[in-house]
């Protein structure tokens, strides 16, 4: 028995080094190609190596050429910065609310709110494009940080984990004299740290790699954020590669080091959801 279980932990290690062999080859050759003159792009065999060396020279031209990736990325980071600060802020508060304050018909507002998800987003962007053009918020970065702050999604992942925190820490602090808002800052946000760093960087990815609402939301050249700048520079470039690789990689690097940094906090997250449920 023991002999069988070694096998099969052995065969499904294997499996699983393969399928992620698989997955991560593409990017393997994205991040070669980047480095590589055009033509050794599509050499074959592969030449996972660059013959020549050309250094950073695709990535300056990128960067710092007639379409500068500098100021797409700068564009990117402050509005997914700022949406996922206020989607995280927003997101909690009503979550607390919805679970660890009493009110009159809280079940059918929450009820309410939650039904707004299953409307598809693409069926209020009519809406959306004319009221923005009538209040002024139309190709600005504030319209576009707005237009993700507000979760349905967030607030009721949130919401889950808000309703695990037993009510007697609530009672207590009430009986001491603290208010909700006492309460949430200094006991019932603690607990579900885990939670909200889950959904701080799931936003932020979403936000990243928001295409849709930059494309009808945006129209000038200055403001574009990353995907925008992405299409807009393989449009450009198409015949170039080695160049497309470069910006390629130069997009998805937020992205991985945002997963290395936060995968303890989403494991975290997943595990603490998991014992809840």
């Amino acid at each position: 028995m023991m002999r069988r279980v070694r096998w099969t932990k052995l065969a499904a290690t294997l499996l699983l080094l393969i399928t992620g062999t698989v997955f991560v080859l593409p990017f393997a050759w994205m991040l070669s190609a980047s480095f590589k003159l055009e033509g050794e792009v599509f050499s074959y065999p592969i030449r996972w190596i660059p013959d020549e060396w050309i250094g950073l020279s695709n990535y300056e031209q990128v960067w710092f050429g007639d379409h500068p990736f500098w100021k797409y990325y700068w564009n990117t980071i402050k509005v997914t910065v700022a949406t996922t600060a206020i989607s995280c802020t927003v997101s909690a508060l009503a979550a607390y609310g919805f679970s660890k304050v009493r009110f009159a018909a809280g079940k059918w507002l929450f009820f309410i709110v939650l039904a707004t998800f299953m409307v598809p987003q693409q069926a209020i962007l009519v809406p959306q494009f004319v009221l923005y053009r009538m209040i002024g918020l139309f190709d600005s970065h504030l319209g576009l940080i707005l237009l993700n702050s507000f979760s349905v999604l967030g607030t009721f992942m949130l919401r889950q984990f808000f309703m695990g925190i037993h009510n007697d820490f609530i009672e207590s602090a009430k009986i001491d004299g603290a208010g909700h808002p006492r309460i949430f800052v200094s006991i019932a946000l603690p607990l579900v740290v885990p939670a909200v760093s889950t959904y701080a960087i799931l936003r932020f990815i979403w936000t990243w790699n928001d295409y849709q609402n930059p494309l009808i939301f945006l129209r000038t050249d200055g403001l574009y954020t990353i995907q925008l700048a992405m299409q807009k520079f393989t449009s450009i470039n198409g015949e170039f590669w080695s160049l497309i690789m470069a910006a390629a990689v130069s997009a998805i690097f937020p992205l991985l080091l945002m997963f290395i940094i936060g995968q303890k906090r989403v494991i975290e997250g997943i595990a603490v959801g998991g014992v809840k449920g």
